[in-house]
């Protein structure tokens, strides 16, 4: 028969040097790579140079006992087989030793068919452990590498998704010349809202998502009535208001859409608990759905309409001032105020060329 190409390694720990040599020979005979130790110290001292699979150690020795040794050797090489020597009237001992980690004990004097078999029966349960940890590990790296590639998946079906609906958006909004950019730029300003508001980074890209899709449902209204430039009748009004239910539904069913839907069903109810569709009112609403709120009523009064000419921002937030704690949430519109006159006062280096002005403000 051929012989493995690597022989299991055994230390031999015993202060009787006749013990230890004779079971260093019969160890041998059976095909194992055997070292042997005197003392406890000596056997830490062979574990650092080199880590067998397993060590057969005597309880009572000089100096250090294997009860106080078994602890040391197995912090250091955790996998390692311990077997104990014990002699018939120390069982409490060796009880002591398997409590602290060793895997099984033989009494002397040592019935040699009887060390073959616990010999075997610890590296057995030594190499099961191994390859059940393996197994293990590489298990969680399977499902690691899984889920991350779910992840990734998930993440690419988003983008599409979101990037499809977003050209709807533009689609819509393309129809209308007074509405070009509505979206991208609510979106713009709910997310600087949000961010002023020291919300996570997670929930400015929640908002911000949602500012840009929150008119998604407007591919439910009548184009005659989307279209209409002067003042809506009552049933036009109704017909209008479904589109934050038609949005809903549309991503309602989407997974990756749940993250967004409160936000956009939500961005016409009123502080005061006189919006749409569900009455809601104050810090019922979705803070998402507030900031959007906050910045289309700006955006609204800050762009050309067919109905009124645009204001200049800081005529809008005048106009804005009265709806705060009435239709808008009072704290948004402050941060509202506060980013757009930071803005205006933000000033960018546009040409440092002689006799050009070389400071202008940013476009809102």
């Amino acid at each position: 028969m051929t012989e493995p190409a690597t022989k299991p390694s055994v230390l031999v720990v015993d202060d009787e040097e006749a013990i230890r040599n004779a079971l260093h020979r019969y160890l041998t005979r059976q095909g194992f790579d055997v070292r042997a130790a005197g003392s406890a110290e000596e056997a830490l001292t062979a574990l650092r140079e080199r880590r067998p699979e397993l060590m057969l150690c005597d309880i009572r020795m000089p100096g250090m006992s294997g009860i106080d040794l078994v602890p040391q050797v197995l912090a250091a090489d955790p996998d390692l087989a311990v077997l104990m020597l014990s002699a018939v009237n120390d069982a409490t001992s060796a009880a002591l030793c398997m409590q602290r980690g060793a895997m099984d004990y033989l009494t002397k004097p040592v019935d040699l068919a009887d060390l073959s078999r616990a010999v075997q029966r610890a590296l057995k349960r030594r190499a099961t452990t191994l390859a059940g940890r393996e197994l293990d590990q590489r298990v969680e790296e399977e499902v690691a590498a899984r889920t991350a590639e779910l992840e990734r998946e998930r993440t690419r079906l988003e983008r599409i998704s979101v990037a499809t609906l977003e050209a709807l958006v533009n689609a819509l909004e393309a129809k209308d010349p007074y509405m070009r950019g509505h979206s991208a730029r609510i979106a713009d300003l709910a997310a600087t809202i949000a961010a002023e508001l020291a919300l996570s980074d997670d929930d400015i890209d929640r908002i911000r998502t949602a500012a840009r899709l929150h008119d998604i449902g407007k591919i439910g209204t009548r184009e005659a009535v989307l279209l209409k430039h002067g003042p809506l009748t009552p049933d036009e009004f109704a017909h209008v208001k479904q589109h934050v239910l038609v949005a809903f539904q549309i991503l309602s069913p989407l997974p990756h859409f749940q993250f967004i839907v409160g936000d956009i069903r939500s961005h016409h109810e009123r502080w005061d608990g006189t919006g749409y569709p569900d009455g809601l009112r104050a810090d019922e609403i979705p803070i998402g759905a507030r900031i959007i709120a906050a910045a289309e009523v700006y955006d609204a009064l800050t762009t050309s309409r067919p109905y009124q000419a645009k204001l200049e921002p800081v005529d809008a937030l005048d106009r804005m001032a009265d709806l705060a704690g009435a239709a808008l949430d009072p704290a948004v519109y402050q941060v509202l105020a506060a980013v757009v006159a930071r803005r205006r006062t933000l000033t960018f280096i546009v040409d440092d060329a002689p006799g050009d002005s070389a400071l202008e403000p940013p476009q809102l």
